[in-house]
């Protein structure tokens, strides 16, 4: 005798936006967990049905290591649909922000005073090219 199939789960949607994009971010989308299975994302709108229940999204970044960890465990109900935001850091020194509305990127500060200070190493090499001669 075979047994019937299981029911199916009641589910909910996770509705996970990437934010930036290849231009603004990383040319590498995050990588993504939802309840420690991994899942496909791209920047913006990413509408990921999972069963209802807790829930718990982890997303990191990676380049040369793995970087802007975050995550963000909530309570799902059948048919509810939660919003969830992230955005990567601006470097590899910090951790990503994630949360129920758009956040804010870390990092800009750093990012800006790193690019300060190559722009006058450049602008300095450039003045001893001129006027050292």
């Amino acid at each position: 005798m075979t047994q019937p199939p299981p029911a199916p789960q009641p589910t909910g949607t996770v509705y996970l936006t990437v934010q930036g994009s290849v231009m603004t971010s990383s040319m590498l989308t995050p990588n993504a967990w939802i309840n420690g299975y991994p899942v496909t994302v791209r920047y913006g709108a990413n509408p990921i049905p999972v069963p209802a229940g807790p829930v718990r999204v982890d997303l990191s970044a990676q380049w040369m290591r793995t970087y802007g960890q975050a995550s963000i465990a909530f309570m799902l109900a059948p048919g509810q649909t939660v919003p969830v935001y992230y955005a990567a850091p601006m470097h590899q020194f910090t951790t990503g922000s994630i949360g129920f509305e758009p956040v804010k990127r870390k990092g800009v500060t750093g990012f800006v005073a790193i690019m300060a200070v190559v722009a006058l190493v450049m602008l300095g090499s450039l003045a001893l090219l001129i006027f050292g001669s």
